[in-house]
């Protein structure tokens, strides 16, 4: 084995473990978030996190020049997408306040096969069959999480669906804004056109917390900017495909938290459903990288 083989694989076992570090930290915010709305608006935990978020964002920036990294070629698709990230992450907290963690999280993992099937006629992408079987499973996983028509339906259970949705539709955007921005510009166009969004209706909703709620809600802001920050490292060590399918973690974090912290014990529907949108995810992981290694290995007919 070479030296270069051997270094190759060590810096995917990191980016694969800082990729699982990164959804632990999104389950234990998701959890604290979850244990907040009980008591404080939306809004104001909200506010908090994009404090945090908008000061780890300069940071980030501040090498590059964040002056000149605040400009965007794409102002408006920079605006509507901040915007839509404000209300995919409300959604999500008013979906913790009605549904247990891991039912939540099993819904919610249906996010990259939405951005499977938004890519065609968003971005003008093929999708291949085995992309469109792998969509088609993964919402048939969600019907056995819901059973429309077995058990009486509520209208909690399409808040997950909705910010899935939403989330799938702010990665297209991203994608979009990648043609002409930097990463940096999205990053501080995100942080505060959130931040200032939240600003305007922040203070008609503030309530003083407590020492411990406050520390919760700083904890917020923390774990998400050092979450982001691990997965941005995570595909910095390693490439996309090689730790895409830690991301899938998170499902099982959130059963954790939620069964530690507030006692959630996910139903065998949801565990059955939620491994079935798993697996169609890692099934179009696994197929793609097939697709790439062909693509790779095809001889060159100019040689």
């Amino acid at each position: 084995m070479s030296a270069t083989t051997t270094s190759g694989e060590r810096h995917t076992s990191l980016g694969a473990l800082l990729m699982s570090l990164s959804m632990l930290g999104f389950a234990a915010m998701d959890a604290m978030s979850k244990f907040l709305v009980s008591d404080y608006p939306i809004v104001q935990t909200l506010w908090i996190r994009y404090v945090v978020y908008a000061s780890f964002a300069v940071m980030v920036a501040h090498k590059a020049g964040v002056r000149r990294k605040a400009v965007s070629r794409r102002p408006w698709l920079q605006a509507i997408r901040s915007l839509l990230a404000v209300i995919e992450s409300a959604v999500f907290v008013l979906a913790f306040a009605f549904l247990p963690l891991a039912e939540t999280h099993a819904v919610a993992v249906t996010s990259p096969l939405i951005v499977i099937a938004l890519s065609a006629p968003l971005l003008r992408e093929r999708v291949g069959l085995h992309r469109w079987l792998a969509v088609v499973a993964g919402f048939a996983g969600v019907l056995l999480i819901i059973r429309p028509g077995l058990v009486p339906l509520s209208w909690p259970l399409a808040l997950p669906l909705l910010g899935a949705f939403l989330w799938g539709l702010y990665q297209i955007m991203v994608r979009m804004c990648a043609r002409d921005d930097a990463p940096e510009t999205t990053l501080l166009w995100s942080a505060f056109v959130g931040l200032a969004a939240i600003s305007v209706v922040a203070p008609f909703y503030w309530r003083t917390p407590d020492l411990f709620a406050a520390t919760l809600m700083l904890g917020i802001g923390a774990l998400g900017a050092l979450s982001h920050f691990a997965l941005i490292k995570a595909l910095e060590f390693a490439e996309a495909s090689a730790v895409q399918p830690y991301g899938y973690t998170l499902l099982v974090w959130a059963a954790v938290m939620g069964a530690l912290v507030f006692g959630d014990i996910p139903g065998i529907w949801t565990m059955i459903g939620g491994v079935v949108v798993v697996l169609s995810g890692l099934y179009t992981w696994d197929q793609d990288r097939r697709a790439a290694g062909r693509w790779r290995t095809k001889p060159n007919p100019a040689e």
